[in-house]
């Protein structure tokens, strides 16, 4: 499934207990038409099928994957999980113009990544920073202030005082990339 970036964050929506069109329209943030132009897709390709049960209202239209959707679903999380590593790797080797050429050409993939818990959102701002740009140059607009979970859940070191609970073990407290000081970026 080489082309649209969508298709992959729309099959993730699925597997994530997406089932009905308004919930996936909801999660994903897809316009309705290009939405239904997707699924038709998707449905075409065999990746999902649309199962019709009973209601209290009348019949109920639910969407799941299939074994083949599901397994398209695990190589491109796997791929984009590659493509992530290797911008770390990138990042860390302190090569400003291969990380901004890198993030250039695999500019498509971001929203994907991003949906999907892969992209660790507050390293992707430090990368942003480091390279002098700003994150909506690689974040469509539809993900930003939106409140819309696209982080993958990573808490970059907070204190919940209400439960008491301490989250600072968290993956940023110093990686060693360009500009590190012990999880902030600095920049002196």
């Amino acid at each position: 499934m080489e082309q649209e970036p969508n298709d992959v964050i729309v099959l993730s929506a699925i597997s994530q207990g997406a089932k009905k069109f308004d919930k996936i329209l909801k999660k994903t943030k897809i316009e309705s038409q290009e939405l239904n132009t997707l699924l038709e897709r998707l449905e075409e390709k065999g990746f999902i099928t649309i199962i019709e049960k009973k209601g209290w209202l009348g019949p109920k239209k639910e969407i799941t994957l299939t074994d083949k959707g599901n397994k398209e679903l695990e190589e491109r999380r796997f791929e984009l999980q590659q493509n992530w590593d290797q911008m770390v790797t990138i990042w860390k080797s302190g090569d400003k113009q291969k990380l901004e050429q890198h993030m250039e050409a695999n500019k498509s993939t971001i929203p994907s990544m991003m949906f999907m818990g892969i992209m660790d959102m507050m390293m992707f701002s430090t990368m942003m920073g480091f390279m002098g740009m700003a994150m909506t140059s690689f974040i469509p607009d539809q993900y930003m202030n939106s409140g819309h979970d696209i982080g993958g859940g990573h808490d970059a070191g907070a204190h919940d005082a209400s439960s008491g609970q301490d989250f600072s073990g968290g993956d940023f407290h110093g990686d060693g990339g360009p500009g590190d000081m012990g999880g902030f970026d600095v920049n002196f």
